[in-house]
């Protein structure tokens, strides 16, 4: 029998979508196929402490896995093994991984930072790395390099935190003018619809921004178009590939956290989503492009809006470190494109693998 990978599996973390994150690790931890891998599950708590296998399970939802009790913790140093234990002592013994599965969503998970630390230490991680990472978390540096690419999307503006606090009249009035109603309020780095506002008028700018600002310093605000919102899984290194399209038909006033996550949510989702055959190459290549114009591997996820009165695809952002929950659209639209949960986690493991390989041909040393 082949031996089997080790799977370090890390979830939690330091972000307001440290829930989802649980959520995710749960459908990810159960459909595993534990006749090829060792599953070491590793919790990261809100306030960042790298939690041992026992404990772990503790912070997940459902019971989904058994482990021992042993202390956790990953260093940067490539000449050792990534993953560090300790025993009742307090000894060090290091501890072999294949292969990182994050299952981070949010800041400190999903921008390029727990990133940067599996490529110091080395190590095969399912996913984008530490550019496309950040660049897909930062909505503002996204759309730039969407726009640099030749993709469509609505109009928007940015700023700081501080420049909002420092003049909010100067904010507001470039708001109105620039922007108008109905408008998309949004920190610049999250996810989830976690902070986001739909605002109406004058009077709904600045509940919204200090919504945002508490999650961000710096605050993105889009143009609001009455569209239908059009998702495309990617999936892929080099040559990526998209999904059939799916369709999110909203049950509030928008996609908000809610109605995304409450067991109480009136959205629907149509997979595939109800689109000519021109429509969906479209998107598909569409998604596709949007993928490599951040340099995406592994995998993301394309949200488009299709306008209802001109029917113009728009991107709207990609989402690289996609939910992986039972509702989830990631893993639902490629099980209708022909490929099943697990086979799709068996595929993120080989490219993970096979972009490491290719990483470890370059040179580091003259």
């Amino acid at each position: 029998m082949a031996k089997k990978l080790r799977v370090g599996v890390v979830f939690g973390g330091r972000s307001g979508e440290h829930e989802v994150s649980l959520r995710s690790a749960e459908s990810i931890l159960k459909a595993l196929d534990k006749r090829k891998y060792e599953v070491v599950p590793i919790g990261i708590t809100k306030q960042g402490n790298w939690l041992k296998a026992g404990e772990a399970q503790k912070l997940l939802p459902g019971e989904v896995i058994s482990g021992g009790s042993v202390g956790l913790t990953m260093v940067g140093d490539p000449t050792r093994s990534p993953l560090l234990r300790t025993d009742g002592a307090g000894a060090v013994a290091e501890e072999k991984i294949d292969v990182i599965f994050p299952v981070l969503h949010g800041t400190y998970g999903e921008d390029g930072t727990i990133q940067g630390l599996f490529e110091m230490a080395n190590i095969p991680y399912v996913g984008c790395g530490v550019l496309a990472s950040a660049a897909g978390m930062d909505k503002v540096i996204m759309k730039h390099l969407f726009r640099e690419a030749g993709l469509p999307m609505t109009d928007f503006i940015w700023f700081t935190r501080r420049q909002w606090e420092s003049n909010p009249k100067k904010v507001i009035a470039a708001v109105v003018r620039e922007i108008g109603f109905p408008a998309f309020v949004k920190p610049a780095n999250l996810g989830s619809s976690v902070g986001i506002s739909k605002v109406k008028t004058k009077a709904d700018i600045e509940p919204a921004i200090e919504l945002a600002a508490k999650f961000d310093r710096k605050i993105l605000i889009e143009r609001g178009v009455n569209a239908r919102e059009i998702e495309v899984s990617v999936l892929g290194n080099d040559e990526p590939t998209a999904s059939l399209p799916g369709e999110i038909v909203t049950g509030a006033e928008f996609y908000d956290y809610a109605d995304k996550y409450s067991a109480a949510s009136h959205s629907e989702t149509v997979i595939p989503a109800k689109l000519t055959a021109g429509q969906i190459k479209k998107v598909q290549q569409m998604a596709v492009r949007a993928f490599q114009a951040i340099d995406g591997s592994g995998l993301a996820r394309a949200d488009f809006f299709l306008t209802r009165d001109t029917k113009e695809l728009l991107i709207n952002e990609v989402n690289t470190l996609p939910g992986f929950t039972s509702i989830s659209m990631y893993p639902k639209m490629w099980e209708a494109s022909g490929l099943p949960f697990p086979a799709l986690l068996d595929r993120l493991i080989e490219l993970a693998l096979d972009r490491h390989r290719e990483k470890s041909r370059n040179v580091t040393s003259l």
